[in-house]
């Protein structure tokens, strides 16, 4: 059962990962981050499947080669964090614990996003 719904969790960050390649309003890389996390618990194949795919590598990559996450990709996903988040919050949503869950939620994940480090500069590398 937990797999399963591991499984569905990771399709459904993975459909929703896909979608933000092509929508600058959602934030591509969080998704798929969420996706392979689901699928390494899950499912080898589809794990393997986001790592190798040429369209979607390049947005994982960093992270999971422990390189860390790229800056104007921390930037782009916690602008458009806050950005959705806030419309939900604002225009949406009308019930106060679950604004008040979905502010939590941001924060957390910002949190996380903007103290992950950052991979180091190719440039810098190639010069020592």
């Amino acid at each position: 059962m937990k797999k399963m719904l591991l499984m569905i969790l990771g399709t459904l960050c993975l459909i929703l990962g896909t979608i933000g390649v092509f929508l600058p309003v959602l934030p591509t890389t969080p998704f798929l981050l969420v996706s392979l996390w689901a699928y390494m618990r899950s499912s080898e194949k589809l794990y393997n499947f986001i790592l190798t795919n040429k369209y979607l590598k390049p947005y994982v990559e960093d992270y999971v080669s422990g390189n860390g996450i790229p800056r104007h990709a921390k930037i782009k996903a916690i602008a458009l964090i806050w950005l959705t988040i806030g419309i939900s919050v604002l225009f949406v949503v009308d019930k106060l614990f679950v604004r008040v869950m979905l502010l939590v939620t941001a924060s957390l994940v910002s949190l996380y996003i903007g103290t992950h480090k950052e991979p180091k500069d190719k440039v810098v590398e190639e010069e020592t």
